[in-house]
């Protein structure tokens, strides 16, 4: 296959996957505490092979490479629910859950409830941390509060403390699930704001997202046609020489 093509497959391909990832934001524009991806590119380079008749210089040949996704990390708008489990984080934070392996994951999903055995869960079942286990409440105690800070309390009794963690750098942050996030070396946050009774909406920003398919269609459009001029030239060059020759 001719360099060019193989060029415009490389092409094609990263905006295939840059394609997926545009759709998955719009999928989840109205998923609680979902982030925005965005993929990363990158130039590589290959060298092709030294001319061997013809001595020259070697010509690197330029292909798109897709490296990975980073996560837009803004904070999505705070939706006021009016339901005591829901909570939301205003500014940096994310709250400590134990994965189903039973590692320690972290989201911003704020949509908790009480499964039953009287344990605080996250809308997908996980366990919520509070001072490092998880927390036990019993719905017959009376009403539920959460302070600012994180405090969880009945009227029978203060129950724990929500656990937000922060990060260095939350970019080397690893998503393993919709809202779940991994991360190594978690901080405590010093003075979290949980805002009670509210959640924070995905900051996927929709006509954003919208214009960005676009453009990407019209660019995956754009090699493909060249891709198709360039094999049509081929083939004509390859029957016009056939007619010369013969």
């Amino acid at each position: 296959m001719e360099n060019a093509q193989l060029i415009g497959l490389s092409r094609q391909s990263a905006l295939r996957r840059n394609l997926d990832v545009v759709a998955n934001n719009l999928a989840n524009i109205n998923t609680t505490g979902y982030k925005a991806q965005r993929l990363i590119f990158e130039e590589f380079l290959m060298p092709t092979a030294q001319a061997t008749e013809f001595q020259r210089p070697d010509r690197p040949l330029s292909f798109t490479q897709d490296v990975g996704t980073a996560t837009v990390l803004t904070q999505g708008s705070i939706q006021l629910t009016g339901n005591p489990l829901d909570v939301a984080i205003e500014g940096d934070g994310y709250l400590a859950v134990t994965g189903a392996g039973g590692e320690q994951l972290y989201t911003r999903a704020g949509s908790l409830a009480i499964d039953p055995e009287g344990t605080l869960v996250t809308d997908a079942g996980l366990p919520v941390l509070a001072d490092g286990a998880p927390i036990q409440i019993n719905p017959e105690d009376g009403e539920i509060t959460i302070t600012k800070e994180g405090v969880i309390s009945t009227p029978q009794a203060q129950l724990g403390r929500l656990d937000v963690y922060t990060f260095d750098n939350r970019q080397e942050l690893l998503h393993v699930g919709t809202n779940l996030f991994s991360g190594l070396n978690p901080i405590p946050a010093n003075n979290p704001t949980v805002v009670q009774g509210a959640l924070e909406g995905s900051n996927v920003e929709g006509i954003q997202e919208i214009s960005r398919m676009i453009e990407i269609t019209r660019q995956y459009k754009s090699v493909s046609k060249m891709m198709s001029q360039r094999n049509e030239l081929r083939q004509r060059s390859i029957r016009e020489l056939g007619s010369v020759e013969a």
